[in-house]
């Protein structure tokens, strides 16, 4: 019982200091810089023109080595704009510090408690993937908020443009007007464009930064517009009322799996809850399971096999509308 209260002690700290320096961000920035910044995000994505392109921060970690190093890695971008999805002001090599740090001492601290590589490996792959959960999940949280403030972003657009302003305006009053992470993204478009990117690559890169369907049919209704013509604001009407029609089905798609969901969720929580309860109830029983080489497989089968049973129960009950 010492034992498995220090080990959960040891990873409590571990993941409450991840989480710190993860989320840990300076002070707000002056305007001229969050502007720089804004451009400088868009451009993780598209490359802007020749006559657009200034001066900006590319350095992918603050320690030269490791920025060298991260160069050179194809998937250092996409964790960059993994990142810039999350709304996370943060280096992609500060997260890859914080991952590595946490696998390699949660594996020191195993292997030091229990002698036994495979095991202590384990649990320290599983500790240094944890901050990547976290961001995917904070990536996750802002692309819903996005999504479910979308149709009221877009009635504003469409009374702007009714009401006889042109439609840079009108972006710019929905980065004035509209709650987070609307306004931060729809004024780095405006940025964009204000700074001499086209429109059509401005609307790209937006469609790039916040990779939902409801903002592919928002930009490709909007190109299809400028180039054939006819009545935007009624464009934009459509438009939001067939996105607040899907919301409705996914609202009676999550209430009819809603038996489901939580039979998943019993299910997951079913085997780590009974070894906690064994643990506390007979100690010597569950101890085999760690001390014995033979039990210490069984349970990394059975940890393996319980991440894999979660992943294929989420996805029967998760529906995509």
């Amino acid at each position: 019982m010492p034992i498995f209260w220090a080990v959960l002690s040891f990873l409590a700290v571990g993941l409450l200091v991840a989480g710190a320096l993860l989320f840990s961000g300076s002070a707000p920035p002056s305007e001229v810089a969050h502007r720089l910044q804004a451009l400088a995000r868009s451009e993780i994505h598209a490359d802007a023109p020749a006559d657009v392109q200034i001066t900006r921060d590319e350095s992918l970690s603050t320690v030269p080595a490791l920025h060298r190093m991260m160069k050179r890695w194809s998937w250092s971008k996409r964790l960059n704009r993994l990142l810039s999805q999350a709304g996370l002001q943060i280096k992609p090599g500060k997260l890859v510090l914080i991952m590595g740090v946490a696998a390699f001492g949660t594996y020191v601290v195993m292997h030091s408690l229990f002698d036994m590589s495979s095991f202590a490996v384990a649990i320290g792959l599983g500790a240094g993937s944890v901050p990547l959960l976290v961001v995917l999940a904070a990536r996750q949280k802002r692309l819903r908020a996005f999504e479910r403030n979308f149709p009221e972003a877009i009635d504003l657009l469409g009374r702007a443009v009714r009401a006889g302003h042109a439609f840079t305006t009108g972006i710019e009053m929905i980065s004035q007007e509209s709650q987070e992470p609307i306004a931060s993204e729809f004024r780095t478009m405006f940025e964009e464009h204000n700074l001499g990117l086209p429109l059509r690559e401005a609307l790209w890169n937006l469609a790039d930064r916040v990779p939902l369907v409801d903002m592919r049919f928002f930009v490709s209704a909007l190109l299809i517009q400028k180039e054939t013509g006819g009545n935007l604001a009624e464009i934009l009407d459509n438009l939001a009322h067939v996105i607040r029609e899907r919301f409705k089905v996914l609202g009676e798609i999550r209430v009819r799996t809603a038996q489901g969901r939580l039979t998943a969720v019993i299910l997951i929580a079913l085997p780590p809850s009974l070894l906690v309860f064994l643990n506390s109830a007979s100690p010597e029983y569950v101890q085999v399971l760690i001390t014995d080489p033979l039990g210490v497989t069984m349970l990394t089968v059975a940890v393996a096999m319980q991440v894999i049973g979660s992943f294929l129960l989420w996805r029967v009950v998760s529906i995509a509308v």
